[in-house]
């Protein structure tokens, strides 16, 4: 296993231990499902839609970085079980839009409760200081993944 620096000095070094961490973060926290039935791809397809309410079918595969068969068998999985339905598009009858279903919306309310209840439970473990440090931080990691 790699280690990471406990105090990077370079940008380089820097780069190595918030990518580290980061990626070891997400994968706790997608291991933090209340629902536990659906992949990692159909919540983040769902929680796509819920930001794009309306969103296309193809518009939604190239926000997933998926072609468009694989996002095909994604939208009728989670059609299939209830979580989200087709609509007419507002201006082009050639074309459907995308909406989470009463119950897809509360599923992923519920996915979301459990995993920021984990984060803020081990948020308390840590100190004041390095809360304050976390706040700071929170919105440059913001900015740095939509670069």
């Amino acid at each position: 296993m790699q280690t990471m620096p406990t105090n990077p000095r370079s940008d380089a070094e820097l780069a190595s231990a918030l990518r580290m961490s980061l990626a070891r973060l997400t994968r706790r926290l997608r291991k933090q499902t209340a629902v536990g039935a659906l992949t990692p791809t159909q919540l983040a397809t769902l929680a796509t839609v819920d930001r794009h309410s309306g969103i296309t079918p193809g518009e939604l595969a190239e926000q997933e970085k998926v072609q468009p068969p694989s996002m095909t068998r994604v939208i009728v999985a989670l059609e299939e079980l209830g979580l989200l339905q087709r609509g007419p598009h507002p201006r082009d009858r050639r074309q459907v839009s995308l909406t989470l279903t009463d119950q897809g919306k509360e599923l992923l309310k519920a996915e979301r409760r459990g995993r920021e209840a984990w984060l803020a439970q081990r948020l308390k473990e840590l100190t004041r200081e390095e809360r304050a440090i976390l706040r700071q931080a929170a919105p440059i990691l913001e900015r740095l993944s939509k670069m």
